[in-house]
């Protein structure tokens, strides 16, 4: 009997080879990646567990004890390039990363729902829209917002005579420049001191009969001073009226520009984060853009950093904002692409983006139709955007390009899916206690035969403190598809307006 027992049972070797015939067809093809396969090596370092540190709240911590240099009255330099490092936190006490991630991102679904329907006539003047040779070029140094809770980007510049320093938002889906101002009737909290016109040299009201009151979508007339005024309202409910004027804004190293129209609001309402305004960069006609154009041209550039510098003391990269033949700095090494206008929204910059790569293979399933813009309607499209953070893409396309990331990286990199998401991600691994890890490349196609290859860190990022990374794009079933700053951190993007096209050098901050 034991010996009929013992000639029954399997060899070893069968037991193998029945194992091996029994595994997933996917867990066998790890170990054989895709032909021609392209991959970056990421660092896996989870967010910090330690709270943010509020290192100073005021402007003028940001601009550092060279403060009264950064805005010296002196002129025009003929090229202006500050860099400023991002070494100064301005979030509330014993906020953590991971909360400022989740708020940020809540906010930026909001503004990409409001991108839409702008995009799409719905509203009359962009997202921050209204219910409604040349000099030498100067340059603004840019703060994230990521210590402040939001995705945005915060440009330094200083207000008035003698300057008052002041945080905007840098927006390139606006056109109005606008910032608090005293005396409020309801002012929300900012970083710094609300600048007070009445003890500002430059600053001048504007008449309600001038053609510049008349460029505001949504204006009316202060008919006892004869003064014009605006108003600024937004998706969320947020709003900003007030006085519209021309004031001398300063940048970096003495730039001075002189009779800006700008919008002091006294009367400040809603969502508004620690920025003391905004700075307008959208294509219309009271943008910054246009206003300088006849000065300093028409082309500008910004090189936003990653979303995270300014909460790291030792950080030394900076982003920094330029305007004039400084702007195209590293032109040679860019990819370029025609600038697209929606005539149905002159507010934003379209581009056309006609394909997706993933680990170095053409993503099948991408159709141009998805992405193109309908000048008839207003949808469709593809805008670049620096104030949404993270990338929306039509429906199909994002379908298309998770499905080919996620079967590349299991397929080349051994990495699946975790169970549920993390906010509007529906796409995140567990990389806890692992320290690198190979994740497939990621490529957008763009009209005029330019590729932008992005680094790994502006496509799969940590989301919470145990290690694990998502991929940091989104649908939308909004019409139009956005390309957010995290894609954009560490390349310049140049708005080429004399030449009507975009550019993005990478490895430019």
């Amino acid at each position: 009997m034991l010996r009929s027992a013992m000639a029954s049972a399997p060899s070893p070797i069968c037991s193998l080879l029945l194992l091996v015939m029994l595994l997933p067809p996917s867990t066998a093809a790890l170990s054989k990646p895709p032909a021609g396969y392209q991959y970056h090596t990421l660092r896996g370092t989870p967010l910090s567990a330690k709270p943010t540190a509020r290192a100073g709240v005021g402007a003028g911590s940001i601009f550092g004890a060279n403060f009264a240099a950064f805005f010296d009255d002196t002129g025009n330099a003929s090229t202006v390039r500050l860099l400023l490092a991002h070494r100064e936190a301005f979030a509330a006490p014993n906020a953590t990363a991971p909360q400022l991630l989740a708020h940020r991102l809540a906010r930026d679904a909001a503004r990409a729902v409001e991108i839409s329907a702008a995009a799409a006539g719905a509203t009359a003047n962009g997202t921050r829209a209204p219910q409604r040779r040349r000099g030498g070029g100067f340059a603004a140094p840019v703060v994230s917002g990521l210590s402040q809770g939001s995705g945005e980007y915060f440009a330094q510049v200083g207000v008035g005579s003698p300057p008052t320093p002041a945080l905007l938002v840098l927006d390139t889906g606006s056109d109005v420049v606008w910032l608090q101002c005293a005396p409020c009737r309801h002012c929300y909290a900012q970083s710094g001191r609300v600048f007070d016109p009445r003890r500002s040299r430059s600053y001048a009201a504007v008449p309600c009969a001038t053609p510049l009151c008349r460029r505001l979508d949504t204006g009316g007339c202060d008919k006892r001073r004869g003064s014009c005024l605006y108003q600024v309202a937004y998706g969320d409910g947020s709003i900003t009226t007030g006085d519209l004027a021309t004031e001398t804004l300063s940048f970096a190293r003495g730039a001075r520009v002189p009779r800006v129209a700008v919008g002091c609001g006294h009367d400040n309402e809603g969502l508004f984060v620690a920025a003391g305004g905004l700075l307008g960069l959208g294509r219309g006609r009271l943008s910054l853009p246009t206003q300088v154009a006849r000065r300093y041209g028409r082309s500008f550039s910004y090189c936003l950093v990653d979303r995270t510098s300014s909460v790291k003391p030792s950080s030394t990269r900076s982003s920094t904002l330029t305007f004039g033949p400084a702007a195209l700095a590293g032109a040679a090494h860019a990819s370029f692409t025609p600038m697209l206008r929606n005539p149905r929204m002159s507010t934003f910059y379209y581009v056309r983006v006609v394909g997706f790569s993933v680990g170095g293979a053409r993503v099948r399933g991408v159709s141009e139709r998805d992405l193109r813009l309908d000048p008839a309607t207003g949808r469709g499209g593809v805008i670049l955007d620096s104030g949404t953070s993270v990338t929306r893409l039509a429906r199909p396309v994002y379908a298309a390009v998770r499905g080919a990331f996620r079967s590349t990286a299991a397929a080349a990199g051994g990495l699946r899916p975790s169970p549920g998401g993390f906010s509007l991600f529906d796409t995140c691994y567990d990389l806890r206690g692992r320290r690198v890890v190979k994740v497939p490349t990621l490529s957008l196609h763009l009209a005029g035969g330019a590729e932008v290859a992005l680094p790994p860190e502006n496509y799969l990022i940590p989301v919470d403190t145990r290690g694990t990374f998502c991929l940091a794009l989104a649908g939308t079933d909004g019409g139009v598809s956005i390309v957010g700053n995290i894609q954009q951190q560490g390349f310049r993007v140049v708005f080429d307006g004399d030449r009507q096209r975009v550019g993005l050098v990478p490895r430019s901050c």
